[in-house]
């Protein structure tokens, strides 16, 4: 039995400003209706296959949770990092749960923010992986590659293994464009697709042999491990004494047994706005064109409009990002620099890197208006049903003015309901909650004055997120 094991970590910092810390490339629908993460999800639905096993770390764990519950995936086990340590742990902590339940299990690994449009050729690479697998192998898909791309470590292919695959000769890191343009010109090179196939007890023999102290330090992790709602929690000091390194490393150019199987079926990683401009679809001029855009005279863009009216008059070979908050305009030439606005970003204490104006929560939403010197105000979406911790506040109080659907407040010892066109007022320091009771959402306007509005000066008495 296969178990996929789908790895939803990364920040995605070369997709700013859509792509933030808080919701990555790989929970936004970057080539579809489907996230990213949930296209990984249905890839796998014509396979015979375990529930899938995610990994991710503790911040996006309510938008793993919620996407999972979007596509209809149940029994799914989420495993929470408290630090990344790279895929090799990562990997390691999806063989010994497996493990547990089937020594045989077959890991089908995987990365949450990968684009395979030809799902057929996806599976038919799989099932030569499969022979492979079965026989101790630990195999890797080779990406057949359409251009000299110097983003991408390679892979070459040794001897030919049957009818299913080849011996991994070497991995070869990032080359530079004249190494790639020869990778291009012959046949045994591949890219380095990040996704593997292998026995779960294989990969931990494996890793035993070449780094002992980190599957010591994931069964430690294991063993101290705790479940919270729909999550398991690792022994936060056992893994954060783990070892950090790539299964590349750890294992993959180590081992005799790696194998690589090619597949060629449009696989990209979308690192960058460019490789997205690559696979989406262009106009005649060579336009890619995302909500609200006007072009003229104008070659070879990607223009992505969140909110607003984006025009653009002759010029070529442009990204122009839109959000609520910010505006990228870049050169296509040069999107892999985008992550150095990112940087600035943080090391200036800004949170545009962090944060969207929108910040998603477990109960819902909510849009940081506007905001100034002692005042902020937010417009909050509650889903049915759902509620808020009960909390209070040091620095600030709140006016809730309700637009759509009723709330349920609680405000002290009083509990009340608050309907469309009716407003309540919470004072400093006063013990509140609020919650949708209905069966549609509640949106409100929230209107915090105070000498200090940080998301921090929440106190959580009860939260049924587990967040107090």
């Amino acid at each position: 039995m296969i178990t996929p094991v789908i790895m939803a970590g990364g920040s995605g910092s070369r997709l700013w400003p859509l792509s933030r810390q808080l919701r990555p490339k790989q929970f936004l629908p970057l080539t579809g209706e489907d996230t990213m993460l949930q296209a990984t999800l249905k890839r796998l639905s014509p396979l015979d296959h375990a529930a899938p096993l995610v990994i991710c770390n503790e911040t996006h764990r309510f938008l793993v949770a919620e996407q999972l519950r979007q596509q209809g995936v149940e029994k799914a086990q989420i495993l929470l990092e408290p630090e990344g340590r790279n895929t090799a742990p990562a990997i390691a902590l999806a063989a010994l749960q497996a493990a547990e339940h089937d020594s045989e299990s077959l890991l089908l690994v995987l990365a949450a923010d990968h684009l395979i449009p030809d799902v057929a050729a996806f599976h038919e690479s799989l099932a030569q992986a499969q022979q492979l697998a079965e026989r101790g192998h630990l195999v890797t898909f080779g990406v057949v590659p359409t251009h000299a791309e110097t983003g991408y470590g390679y892979i070459q292919r040794g001897e030919r293994q049957g009818d299913a695959g080849y011996r991994v000769a070497r991995f070869v890191e990032k080359p530079d464009r004249a190494t790639a343009q020869d990778y291009l010109g012959g046949d045994d090179y591949y890219w380095n697709s990040g996704m593997f196939l292998f026995r779960a007890r294989r990969y931990l023999e494996e890793l035993e042999r070449f780094q002992p102290a980190m599957v010591s330090a994931c069964r430690a992790a294991l063993a101290g491990a705790r479940h919270d709602l729909d999550f398991i929690r690792l022994d936060e000091d056992a893994f954060n004494a783990c070892p950090a390194d790539s299964i590349d490393f750890a294992v993959m150019e180590r081992t005799a047994d790696a194998s690589v199987v090619p597949l060629d079926a449009g696989w990209s990683d979308i690192g960058s706005w460019s490789a997205l401009w690559e696979v989406s679809e262009q106009d005649e001029q060579g336009n890619v064109m995302h909500g609200d855009v006007m072009v003229h005279d104008s070659h070879d863009l990607l223009v992505h409009a969140e909110h607003r009216l984006v025009a653009t008059v002759g010029v070529d070979k442009l990204v122009v990002v839109e959000t609520k908050d910010a505006v990228l305009v870049a050169s296509k030439d040069r999107v892999q620099e985008v992550k150095c606005i990112v940087e600035r970003l943080q090391a200036e204490g800004r949170d545009e890197h962090q944060n969207h104006r929108e910040v998603y929560r477990p109960w819902g939403m909510y849009d940081s208006i506007d905001r100034g010197g002692r005042y902020q105000v937010k417009r909050i979406t509650v889903n049915p049903g759902a509620k808020l911790s009960v909390q209070m506040h040091h620095h600030r109080a709140e006016h809730w003015v309700v637009v759509s659907g009723t709330a349920k407040v609680t405000n002290g010892e009083k509990s009340y309901l608050v309907s469309e066109n009716e407003s309540t007022y919470i004072p400093v320091g006063q013990v509140h909650a609020l919650e949708n009771p209905g069966v549609i959402p509640l949106e409100l306007i929230e209107v915090q004055s105070g000498a200090y509005l940080g998301e921090d000066d929440i106190v959580r008495l009860e939260d049924q997120y587990g967040r107090n």
